[in-house]
């Protein structure tokens, strides 16, 4: 099924969703301080009187935040007016100590863009800059500050970069809210401007949600959703939410304007609190900054170094490397893979079977590890290598597989777990027919079988010979060479 078709209609209603996607910069420092952008970190290490607000102190724009920030415009359609202003968002929760969040209202430094999904243009409204907050630590059974005995606060992210990028009410089920925050994800990392690791909170998403009848313009009420750390967590809390509402309203109850909460573990939504506006968040312009200008010669040297976006580099790996348009999408979408497999292929790799080596076995790896490929062991010159050794017959694919393996592991070079391992194929058409001569005189009622039966019964005896062959060789064996001399041998050759 296509994203185009992916819409979810249940019993005449038709949910409508919008996605605030929150990105953290991956520039040297913090938005208005000289305080590192680092993640981790001994609790409150990484702060200064500017990002804690402290009396005296004042806000310096950080430019390459700004210039981040237009490259995202041009990487999803947006205009950059030419003048955006900062505004202080008032509210009174501890993760920001000076009780206001500096963040941009009805002049962003980008808006009025879109995306599309495999055909389907999704609309975004803007994407402004602000500041991240600190993070609240609530101590005790639930986790959450109902029930907490207490809170601890840490700093270190309060003041890091962050864009909000605020799709419009395009998006129709959960799968499509799915693959917009994916091929966000890529547009994102292919552009350098974040390290987009959900897992640690450097990209997050809150789903606004309502269901309609089908056929009505007019939105209905919508809940915020939060907490949702991945992409499954994001489809699975969006499904939930939908046909929690349609229940309600079919009961005949309403639904309210609120902030809920997703629960991995029980698998639904909980209220947290009512859902503010934006009146309560008392807006006014920050005094202390002045309006964001960016030159035209600023833009245009930014327009120019734009690199290849996702949709591009699909199009181009189906066209030049021949492989599908599916085995494209996963290269692209797994951060830096796409740029495991080109180093690979421009090391004189087969592009088609690089390919299925890094979506294979090698993806299926670094999902168990959680390694991301430029951390793994097998580097894109040891795949080479790996291949170059299948290609030239000193092994198989299956000896490939294990020393892929004892590479991932020990980090050694191919060649060397070959030698070490005394893992080369055996190809000697005289050694390996010296094999086939003495499982057959073994086994004599088979082979009568064999002559004797059919192509059903000839091809499970032909099986088995070939099973004792590679066990008798500890899988050393050519199995094309074995095979050959097998049928040779058992057809009176």
């Amino acid at each position: 099924m296509t994203i185009a078709e992916a819409t979810t209609v249940i019993d005449g209603w038709e949910p409508v969703i919008g996605l605030e996607v929150h990105v953290e910069l991956k520039t040297a420092t913090k938005m208005f301080c000289g305080c590192r952008n680092e993640f981790g970190g001994a609790p409150n290490t990484h702060i200064c009187p500017v990002c804690l607000g402290l009396p005296g102190s004042l806000p310096v724009l950080n430019r390459q935040a700004v210039e981040f920030a237009m490259r995202v415009g041009y990487a999803l359609n947006l205009n950059i007016p030419e003048r955006s202003v900062f505004h202080r968002k008032n509210y009174f929760y501890p993760d920001m100590p000076k009780d206001f969040q500096t963040s941009q209202y009805d002049e962003p430094i980008t808006e009025d863009g879109w995306i599309d999904i495999e055909g389907v243009r999704i609309g975004i409204e803007r994407a402004h800059l602000e500041e991240d907050t600190g993070k609240s630590t609530h101590v005790g059974t639930s986790g959450r500050i109902h029930g907490a005995e207490y809170s601890l606060i840490d700093y270190n992210r309060a003041g890091v970069p962050l864009l909000e990028i605020v799709s419009r009410p395009d998006i129709r089920s959960a799968a499509q809210a799915r693959a917009y925050v994916a091929e966000l994800r890529a547009v994102l990392f292919a552009i350098g401007v974040s390290d987009v690791k959900m897992e640690e909170g450097s990209m997050r998403v809150d789903a606004n949600i309502s269901v309609r009848p089908v056929g009505r313009e007019r939105f209905g009420t919508r809940a915020e959703i939060k907490n949702m750390n991945s992409l499954r967590s994001l489809e699975r809390a969006v499904d939930y939410e939908i046909r929690r509402q349609i229940t309600e309203l079919e009961s005949g109850g309403t639904i309210v304007q609120e902030t809920r909460h997703w629960n991995e573990d029980d698998g639904r939504t909980h209220s947290m609190r009512s859902k503010e506006g934006a009146d309560d968040y008392r807006y006014f312009p920050e005094p202390d900054l002045v309006p964001v200008a960016p030159s035209l010669s600023w833009r245009e040297e930014v327009a120019a170094q734009m690199p290849e976006l996702p949709a591009q580099r699909r199009a181009r790996l189906v066209e030049r490397w021949g492989i599908s348009a599916d085995d494209a999408d996963v290269l692209v979408a797994v951060a830096g893979l796409a740029d495991y497999a080109e180093s690979a292929v421009d090391a004189g790799a087969d592009p088609v079977e690089v390919t299925k080596w890094v979506t294979g076995d090698l993806l299926g790896r670094a999902n168990e590890s959680g390694l991301s490929p430029a951390e793994w062991k097998v580097t894109p010159h040891y795949l080479t290598e790996t291949l170059a050794l299948v290609a030239d017959g000193t092994l198989s694919r299956n000896l490939a597989k294990t020393v892929l393996d004892k590479v991932w592991e020990s980090g050694d070079a191919p060649s060397v777990v070959v030698d070490r391992e005394g893992m080369a194929q055996v190809s000697d058409s005289d050694e390996l027919g010296g094999l086939v001569d003495a499982l057959l005189a073994e086994h004599p009622d088979d082979v009568v079988r064999y002559r004797e039966g059919d192509e059903k019964s000839q091809k499970k005896l032909l099986g088995f010979f070939m099973g004792q062959l590679m066990k008798q060789t500890r899988g050393q064996g050519n199995p094309g060479v074995l095979n050959q001399l097998l049928r040779d041998k058992l057809n009176g050759a």
